[in-house]
């Protein structure tokens, strides 16, 4: 049965949610954030330069996962070796204003999250812990 529910971003069936769980991706906002600055295409290896901590298969799974949402486009030069360029496309230039905003709010707000974390960790030390060993 269709219910208005099952249309929202909040049911488990909407395809919205495959999508928003694309571009709230930690790699993808990176990846979009260096070809939204770019000046023009950019190449493989200048992600794997800029964004540290990406391994390169994650790298190459998130531009194409990008590639296939028709976000980013591919470029190969049938060169050797390979030489391989992404760029937005016009609805991945749509996103730019969106996660220009969810940046700045991280950078604004970042001290304030951390002071956060830490008032928690402090009145919850078991998950404290956890978190510690999550994130190394």
């Amino acid at each position: 049965m269709d219910t208005k529910a099952d249309s929202t971003v909040y049911s488990k069936i909407c395809p919205a949610q495959q999508i928003l769980d694309r571009i709230a991706d930690k790699w993808t906002t990176l990846i979009m954030g260096i070809l939204s600055e770019a000046e023009g295409p950019v190449r493989f290896r200048e992600f794997r330069h800029r964004i540290e901590g990406i391994s390169q298969k994650m790298l190459t799974q998130t531009l194409r996962d990008l590639e296939r949402d028709g976000l980013v486009v591919r470029r190969v030069f049938p060169v050797i070796p390979p030489r391989v360029e992404y760029s937005m496309t016009p609805l991945g230039r749509t996103l730019e204003a969106p996660l220009a905003a969810l940046a700045a709010w991280t950078v604004e707000h970042m001290a304030q999250v951390h002071e956060a974390q830490i008032a928690f960790d402090r009145t919850h030390p078991k998950n404290a812990s956890a978190a510690v060993q999550l994130h190394q």
